[in-house]
């Protein structure tokens, strides 16, 4: 036996010895995960755009393809059928956002007109999208090659203070709702707001309480640090965070601290990674601040002289063009959740439609399976993949069902109205 024949011959027999996932490339795994397990997202704001670019006036819109949508100061939407297939999308929680700044009748009326507009949408595109009330649902339409949909309430004032308006929403197809949004309600805090309650209130607890037994996820992105903590310790049922960083990777308000994640993971929750580059990126995010910090120099240098403001500002800009983020940093947050409470408690909530630029490589819905290449690249094997693209969302959304059901012969909490 020559020498060279035996070393092809131990190199065959390395190859034949080594698991076949080690063999296969990051692409090939990103590709095996996601055939498997599409995407299932946590957030996409494609109502609110609609609301804000034709006034939820949709008969005659295209959403097959909605990339000649710029213009009028606004950028190209991030968001059409055909990018939600290249994206490997298989199921969409939809946002039904309103501004936290307006009063609350208005919100829980405009709340509706949102979800209108989404259920308009879905249904004039019936071989591709498709509303789901229930995983059960979700998975069928999954399976059969649709975009399943899901409707998530983006701030507690949408519910106008009103567990009656909050189990009507559900009825209507809510299936889950972010507390607070940029701002406190009068009964919890926002993390963008100054503090007001110190957490949950009473009554805000029974929100929670509330929300478990009908079956709505409760949402902690945008609320404060003690009222993530508050409510953890009512809800019986798994969290979420719907479209979130972690503050150990870029300290930001909006982000998620070391300090509760290791009661989401005894919760069951699960944290879905925002795309939003001043969440995800300090040097994207103090940029932010710089031009915030400018503007008022600028007001303050010319009060009265709004004109001088704008020409400065205008100048500014130019000097200090926006900085953009990678698909690495996104990878960068995921890996830290991996690190402290492990894959099972990982999704992704782009928050596409929903703000003016994204990483480098992700700039639309297309770009999901960058992400799982590069999280294949970095060690993350198929299963991994799998629970971070679609199943850890459908497992947290079955508990929380299976927690309503063990609790249906409860009476709803009541609470007196108002005269």
């Amino acid at each position: 036996m020559t020498k060279s024949f035996l070393l092809a011959g131990l190199a065959a027999f390395a190859l034949l010895s080594t698991p076949a996932a080690a063999q296969q490339s990051p692409e090939a795994v990103a590709e095996a995960a996601l055939k498997k397990a599409p995407v299932f997202d946590g957030h996409n704001d494609v109502p609110w755009a609609l609301r804000a670019r034709v006034t939820n006036v949709i008969n005659d819109f295209d959403f097959v393809d909605t990339t000649d949508t710029a213009g009028g100061g606004e950028i190209a939407m991030h968001t059409d059928i055909r990018r939600l297939r290249q994206g490997r999308v298989g199921a969409q929680f939809w946002s039904v956002y309103v501004p936290s700044n307006m009063n609350e009748p208005l919100a829980i009326q405009q709340t509706i007109e949102q979800i209108d507009v989404a259920k308009r949408l879905i249904a004039r595109y019936p071989a591709d999208l498709s509303l789901a009330y229930n995983s059960a649902e979700l998975e069928k339409q999954m399976k059969a090659g649709k975009v399943a949909g899901m409707l998530g309430i983006e701030g507690g004032h949408s519910i106008g203070s009103s567990l009656a308006v909050l189990r009507e929403m559900h009825a209507l197809g809510v299936r889950y709702m972010t507390l607070t949004h940029g701002r406190n309600v009068p009964w919890a805090d926002s993390a963008t707001d100054a503090p007001q309650h110190g957490g949950l209130t009473d009554f805000g607890r029974q929100v929670v309480r509330e929300m478990n037994r009908i079956g709505m996820i409760v949402d902690l992105s945008h609320v404060s640090e003690a009222t993530m903590k508050d409510a953890l310790e009512t809800s019986q049922a798994p969290v979420m965070f719907s479209h979130s960083g972690v503050r150990a990777v870029n300290d930001y308000a909006r982000n998620v601290p070391d300090s509760v994640l290791p009661a989401v993971k005894a919760n069951g929750g699960i944290v879905m990674i925002v795309f939003l580059p001043a969440f995800l990126d300090a040097d994207v995010g103090a940029r932010g601040v710089e031009k915030a910090a400018e503007l008022a120099r600028l007001k303050a240098r010319w009060p009265g002289d709004p004109a001088a403001v704008a020409a400065a500002m205008q100048a500014w800009e130019a000097a200090n063009p926006p900085r953009s983020t990678s698909i690495g940093k996104v990878a960068d947050h995921i890996d830290h959740l991996k690190k402290t409470i492990g894959v099972d408690h990982i999704g992704l909530g782009g928050d596409y439609d929903g703000m003016d630029s994204a990483p480098v490589g992700m700039e639309d819905v297309a770009g999901y399976p960058a992400l799982f290449v590069e999280l294949a690249r970095r060690g993350y094997t198929q299963a991994e993949l799998e629970k971070i693209a679609s199943g850890n969302m459908l497992r947290v959304l079955k508990t929380v069902e299976a927690h309503a059901a063990s609790r249906k012969g409860q009476p709803p909490i009541e609470t007196p109205v108002g005269r």
